[in-house]
């Protein structure tokens, strides 16, 4: 029986961590962009109420809780970075047309919306298996860093965009700037290393290696404590979303809201996210990432346990915002530790991982809004706090406690 390992093999190829700030960011544009960003706001201009718009933007987000499901064909036919070409230009194509119909409401118009976040969610798992091809565990932290900047930083000048000009042009026109905010980053593909197909001769070959690479990552004890990691509640964000219903309590302006929950809130999170390259890599992923997870959940007593005041509102949300993008970064960095090297199957692997951190962003928005209806303005960010730096603390322990074992396939 051939032996098949994991570990990341050497490349003489540069690395370039960097470039995957511009890899990731036609999804950032099409994502934090478009759907999580500006389509509301379209919407709304259009007569379309905020239930209805609502009920869209969740069916539009879909496809990040299930993109698993077809996320796979990345590591097959074609490199990884042709993939991320062809799914880039693609969705870009797609929304194109979105915006070309009568309303963005009409049933065609979100089709076409819900295929474009499918095919952009190829490009999510196509940087999954490219950073699992890099071998410095340094590199691996840089690259997992300007990937969450880089989505952070492009969706919000993506909201930026097609905001301001809105009011200038017609839907048809922002269509071009979607479009085109979509497409052209996706050429940042082809300045990435030259990575080979990972191909058997046969089809039991390839049917084996998969099998053996799955067993290796997820059918172990060490799997446990990483799959909770992804599913604890620390960290998760979820207050990002609950921060503008909450300005009204401390007295917060609208102005304010649209600064500090904007443009300028994003940038702080995108450099939290860069920061997290201060960190000494020796310091295990898990580590890093559940310490700033609760360094990230104390940000929060200032609003639990201060005054209703609009400086606390405003500093205890700047911390926070800065640093979340820092655990986005080492979430990343966590995903490929517990994924390991790429193998045949990285991008399947890291989809699979990947969209488990999606599951306490759920239900923390549910938990958060039960903690606002029991005990008002300071229950919502309280019951973050209990539960996050509670679950944070748990998982911290036993990682402190226990030393790195790499995974490899015997």
């Amino acid at each position: 029986m051939p032996e098949f390992d994991l570990t990341p093999a050497a490349s003489s190829s540069p690395e370039r961590p960097w470039l995957f700030g511009l890899l990731i960011a036609p999804m950032a544009v099409l994502s934090n962009g478009i759907i999580g960003g500006v389509l509301s706001y379209l919407l709304r201009n259009q007569g379309v109420g905020p239930a209805r718009g609502a009920a869209i933007i969740a069916l539009l987000n879909l496809p990040q809780m299930i993109y698993f499901l077809w996320s796979p064909i990345t590591d097959f036919w074609i490199r990884r970075r042709s993939w991320l070409l062809v799914a880039g230009i693609a969705a870009g194509a797609v929304m194109y047309i979105a915006f070309r119909q009568a309303s963005l409401a009409t049933t065609l118009a979100v089709g076409l919306m819900f295929l474009s976040a499918c095919l952009g969610q190829l490009i999510v798992s196509s940087c999954g298996g490219m950073m699992g091809t890099i071998h410095l565990e340094v590199n691996r932290r840089r690259a997992g860093s300007f990937y969450q900047g880089g989505s952070l930083a492009f969706g919000a000048l993506a909201v930026f965009v097609l905001a301001f000009f809105s009011e200038r042009f017609s839907l048809g026109i922002l269509g071009w700037f979607a479009a085109a905010m979509i497409a052209l980053p996706s050429l940042a593909a082809l300045a990435a290393p030259k990575q080979e197909i990972v191909s058997e001769s046969t089809l039991r070959e390839t049917r084996t290696r998969i099998w053996r690479e799955f067993k290796t990552t997820f059918f172990r004890w060490e799997a446990i404590p990483y799959t909770l990691a992804m599913t604890f509640p620390m960290g998760s964000g979820a207050m990002i979303q609950l921060l503008p219903g909450l300005a009204a309590d401390y007295h917060i302006s609208g102005h304010e809201v649209a600064w500090i929950n904007g443009v300028a809130g994003s940038l702080l999170t995108a450099a939290g996210a860069l920061a997290a390259t201060l960190l000494p890599v020796r310091v295990r992923a898990p580590v890093a990432y559940l310490t700033v997870c609760i360094v990230n959940e104390a940000t929060l007593a200032l609003l639990w346990l201060g005054p209703l005041r609009p400086s606390v509102y405003l500093v205890s949300t700047m911390l926070f915002l800065f640093t979340v993008g820092a655990a986005y970064a080492l979430f990343t960095a966590v995903v490929l530790e517990f994924r390991g090297s790429s193998g045949k199957s990285g991008s399947a692997r890291y989809s699979i991982i990947n969209s488990l951190g999606n599951v306490p962003v759920t239900y923390m928005v549910l938990v958060d809004g039960i903690g606002y209806a029991h005990w008002g303005a300071r229950g919502m960010p309280g019951i973050d706090v209990v539960l996050g730096i509670g679950g944070g603390t748990i998982l911290l322990t036993y990682f402190l406690s226990r030393g790195h074992r790499q995974a490899a396939i015997a």
